[in-house]
């Protein structure tokens, strides 16, 4: 399978304080891996440096083996290619639950807006958002913004997830239903990167674990190890 993702030797310093150190690691075609650790670890960090919401201190990440730290990059067309779910939902407020969705791809992908309600649809449906499609974020549950949120990301049709704690602003009784739904994509086959303080989501749907502590990986494994 082809690596899709390839971070190699990468730095993230805050002033002198080093949060990630030399971190290696690359996610294949297809492959749901699983960031754990404690608070503080460094797991959102990697994951914003990954989409470059964060800019590395030092070191590559490849995407499908190009380096998208160089300046020639366009940043905006790799996180087309990147989706993200947060852990805020951070969901337009100004916007209904499909505007939500369409929005994106008018601008960043220069659909027709015909093409993104469309290809809205689908991924709402997907998530069992689709009777909510006037709605606005704050009608909805905790639960049904992250649904939303994950339905946003994946209209732009991307290439890899990247799901930063998506059920740690959630009620207890909302993360199952969350968590199904990532279990469900990744059943699909999509290419998924989750820091997850969620054990049993990682044992269920990881094809491998990487447990960091302290910025650095301490452990890589599958779930079984």
């Amino acid at each position: 399978m082809e690596k899709v993702i390839e971070v190699q030797h990468l730095n993230k310093r805050f002033g002198t304080h080093e949060v990630l150190k030399d971190i290696d690691f690359s996610v294949r075609e297809g492959e749901v891996v699983c960031v754990i650790g404690s608070s503080g670890s460094g797991k959102s960090t990697l994951l914003r440096c990954v989409n470059l919401l964060e800019t590395p201190s030092d070191g590559q990440i490849l995407y499908r083996g190009q380096n998208i730290r160089g300046n020639r990059h366009d940043i905006y067309a790799n996180r087309a290619k990147l989706g993200m779910v947060f852990q805020q939902f951070n969901l337009f407020n100004n916007h209904n639950v499909l505007s939500n969705c369409v929005v994106g791809q008018v601008k960043v992908a220069r659909r027709s807006r015909e093409e993104a309600e469309r290809t809205a649809m689908r991924y709402l449906k997907l998530v069992g958002m689709e009777r909510y499609i006037n709605a606005k974020p704050k009608q909805l549950s905790g639960g049904q913004k992250q649904r939303v949120a994950i339905a946003r990301a994946l209209s732009m049709e991307p290439d890899v997830m990247l799901f930063d704690e998506p059920t740690s602003s959630l009620d207890p009784e909302m993360v199952g239903e969350v968590l199904k739904v990532m279990q469900q994509l990744a059943e699909s086959g999509l290419t998924m990167l989750v820091v997850t303080h969620e054990m049993d989501f990682a044992k269920e749907a990881a094809d491998r674990v990487i447990f960091m502590d302290d910025g650095v990986i301490a452990e890589e494994g599958t779930p079984e190890q």
